[in-house]
């Protein structure tokens, strides 16, 4: 298979280090697991390197109830209960029950795909190891019908995690590691460009300088995030606001901030006159 660089797209820009271990788990065909503070572009990685490479993507969001046998299949009982009652067609038939998962519709795929595996931590601790189970195996049978499916092609897997449990070490043995630091100014300069490409170079630099002191709040349990910076500049500049100065009355704080106890630590900073160093 001819391996294929990913150097990001125009829409997702990298840094070397998160282009090195993409491309390192491309060419071992192992999943990339992915870590960061939220808001730091790991979901988007993935569409970006969909994007990048020319591939579909499956995004397949892990809940606390999630196991590794629902993103293979499911046999649902019910609609073929409900239809031997109700509906027509053949209730004998068993694989019109069946209903492949996200892990499962990557196995069945003809082509290679892109595979995201979302919020890991989320699920609990057995679901790592049987999720490396089934991609090691990179096949599965369905036990309802005997029928064997065997994937043509390894997608490449990215796995996103918060960092709420510690993940088992022969997970981690298993996947190639980043940690996605957040960006610093330079780099946060260059993604707001992105979205916001004609932005006036003076509101630029004033709600950066705002946008890292609140970061820098002592208390903070929710610090705001990439987009929640992008969404703040896009209601200013809708709003005709041209300036912007770090105080506890700055517009559209709520944009940033999103618990009450956050407005009240920065108020608080603020009318203390013990802001953090911008």
């Amino acid at each position: 298979m001819e391996f294929r660089r990913f150097r990001g797209t125009d829409q997702y820009l990298t840094s070397s280090a998160l282009e090195s271990a993409v491309n390192c788990a491309l060419a071992l065909e192992r999943p990339l697991l992915v870590r960061g503070e939220p808001g730091t572009g790991k979901t988007q990685l993935a569409e970006a390197i969909a994007s990048g490479l020319g591939l579909r993507l499956i995004h397949w969001p892990v809940k606390s109830t999630t196991r590794a046998q629902d993103g293979l299949y499911v046999y649902d009982t019910v609609q073929r209960l409900y239809d031997s009652r109700f509906g027509e067609g053949d209730v004998k038939d068993i694989r019109r029950y069946i209903k492949y998962g996200p892990l499962g519709n990557a196995f069945a795929s003809p082509d290679r795909l892109v595979l995201l595996i979302d919020e890991i931590d989320k699920a609990d601790l057995e679901f790592p190891n049987d999720l490396l189970h089934e991609l090691d195996r990179m096949r599965f049978v369905v036990n309802e019908t005997g029928d064997e499916i065997v994937a043509r092609h390894r997608p490449v897997v990215v796995i996103t995690s918060n960092a709420e449990k510690e993940l088992p070490d022969a997970f981690l043995r298993r996947c190639v590691f980043h940690f996605i630091e957040f960006p610093d100014k330079e780099l946060m300069a260059r993604i707001v460009r992105v979205h916001h490409p004609d932005l006036d170079r003076q509101l630029l630099d004033q709600a950066l300088k705002a946008f890292y002191a609140i970061r820098d709040t002592e208390g903070l349990r929710k610090r705001p995030s990439t987009s929640e910076l992008i969404d703040w500049i896009a209601v200013l500049r809708r709003a005709g606001i041209a300036s912007v100065e770090l105080e506890a009355g700055m517009p559209f704080l709520g944009a940033l901030l999103k618990r009450e106890q956050d407005l009240l630590a920065f108020a608080e900073a603020a009318n203390r006159g013990h802001r953090p160093r911008a």
